[in-house]
């Protein structure tokens, strides 16, 4: 078992400490850059190169049955799927083989819209919330206890 966080922009960083520590379970945390993380044997920090998609054909490439993948990258999430791996995003809603391909049609849908927006702006994602990050608590800890059952 293992978790694997895209974690650049990763809000919940602290929370997959805690919870990982919990169920003793290890946590690989992948950027771009460097990123602060605490000293524990449970904890492994991997900067990749700053290459578009870098940190997400890694977090890919070790994505199995036995880890837990936490990305708001709708892509990557459903390259883990495929890989067998469960994948939470950073809010606490799992990305499922049932619920990905309306996922990836949606984020192409608003893509499109973005590009071609004159006048107002169209948003992104609503801020997070702290409703997002139990939900997301909750969320790993349920997909945690579903793996060990698993195995």
């Amino acid at each position: 078992m293992k978790i694997l966080v895209d974690a650049d922009a990763c809000p919940v960083k602290e929370e997959i400490y805690k919870v990982a520590w919990r169920h003793e379970v290890p946590v690989t945390i992948v950027s771009n850059s460097p990123i602060r993380i605490p000293a524990h044997p449970l904890l492994e920090r991997v900067v990749v190169s700053d290459g578009f998609d870098a940190a997400d054909d890694w977090i890919a490439e070790r994505a199995d049955k036995g880890a837990i993948c936490i990305t708001a990258d709708i892509l990557l999430a459903d390259r883990c799927l495929k890989a067998g791996a469960a994948v939470i995003a950073p809010n606490g809603k799992p990305f499922t083989t049932s619920s990905i391909g309306a996922a990836v049609a949606t984020r192409a849908i608003m893509a499109d819209l973005r590009a071609g927006a004159v006048g107002d702006p169209i948003g992104g994602p609503a801020p997070f919330s702290k409703a997002d990050r139990s939900r997301f608590l909750s969320a790993l800890d349920e997909a945690l206890v579903r793996l060990k059952r698993g195995r």
